[in-house]
């Protein structure tokens, strides 16, 4: 398998989907570029994050439409064209905006499907973390308040495997999915196959295996408690390491077969705490295989605090691996 990027890995995923059916379109703020050139100075960036780089003069402006600076735009246009049979892409540059296109999301796309008893496929890009110094309106990662919503699928992805295999689920998928992409995972380097394949939702991987500590993770924060993990190997504590992939659907079966065997949870989450998929993960466990366990769960979060600015204060708000680390000693002692 060639060895690509994250970045290279969802644009690849693109072009596939776009070539294999012409229902797919795209849908976005400067997704072919930037505003105020012609086409082909605008496709040689490929966006603002490079992402989409080579779909304008492939597919035509009739497939890959850059919109207005309106998230409710994007998105409501995104709504009627899946209603009409296409299959869009619409991108939402940072998931911080997408509180302007909210109701959009919560009271339409994902209604539509109980509300008229047909499909309405939409797919919602976006990018979502902390890390470079973009302060709390560009840094966020709200996939907790969108797992909340019934009718949509949420997917956060941590490998160029990873993300083009679901970003290919996604498109096909009949529902309405938010694909969150991780900022600081584009330069990420993985092996990732030329061919077109997908990955089912609701089914975690399992990253690493132990006896000693169920660690559950998302996003960038898989290979943070992969390199915790790592180190304490060297000193024969091992553990199980579950990348969840999608929080909508769940892998619940994954996640409590793991704590029934070691019988100690920690969870990973660049999210603030309350109400978080942290919360979430310790609820279930606690729920359904509280006599498994051996010690109490440990969640591992950021501060329930708007994002900072400050470089430095932002490094100590992300958990990281020493933090991750700590928290499975602590499950130990």
């Amino acid at each position: 398998m060639a060895q690509r990027s994250y970045r290279e890995a969802i644009n690849l995923a693109l072009h596939q989907a776009m070539e294999r059916d012409p229902r797919v379109i795209m849908l976005g703020e400067d997704i072919s570029g930037g505003a105020g050139g012609t086409s082909g100075t605008r496709d040689a960036a490929g966006g603002v994050f490079g992402l989409t780089k080579g779909l304008l003069p492939k597919f035509g402006d009739k497939r890959v439409i850059d919109t207005p600076i309106s998230e409710s735009a994007i998105i409501g246009a995104a709504n009627g064209a899946a209603l009409a049979g296409m299959r869009p892409v619409a991108e939402i540059m940072f998931s911080d905006f997408i509180g302007v296109c909210f109701d959009q999301i919560m009271n339409q796309a994902a209604k539509f499907r109980y509300m008229f008893g047909g499909v309405a496929p939409l797919v919602i890009r976006t990018t979502i973390g902390a890390g470079r110094s973009a302060a709390a309106q560009h840094s966020q990662s709200p996939y907790s308040m969108l797992t909340s919503i019934p009718g949509i699928k949420v997917v956060v992805p941590s490998t160029p495997y990873d993300v083009k295999g679901l970003l290919l689920a996604a498109i096909e998928d009949e529902d309405p999915v938010i694909f969150m992409e991780h900022k600081l995972l584009f330069n990420d380097m993985g092996e990732v196959p030329d061919e077109y394949y997908t990955i089912r939702f609701g089914e975690a991987a399992m990253v690493r295996e132990g006896t000693d500590c169920t660690v559950v993770a998302l996003g960038r924060m898989v290979g943070f408690a992969a390199k915790a993990i790592d180190k304490l190997a060297a000193e024969g504590i091992t553990c199980d390491l579950i990348d969840l992939r999608t929080t909508s659907p769940l892998d619940e079966e994954t996640i409590l077969e793991s704590v029934q065997n070691t019988g100690r949870l920690v969870v990973v989450d660049e999210a603030p705490p309350r109400c978080g998929i942290a919360a979430d993960i310790a609820g279930l466990v606690a729920y359904k295989a509280f006599r498994s366990l051996k010690a109490p769960i440990v969640p591992v979060t950021a501060p329930h605090s708007p994002i900072p600015f400050s470089p430095d204060l932002e490094r100590l708000y992300i958990p990281g691996p020493d933090r991750i680390e700590a928290a499975i000693r602590e499950t130990l002692a």
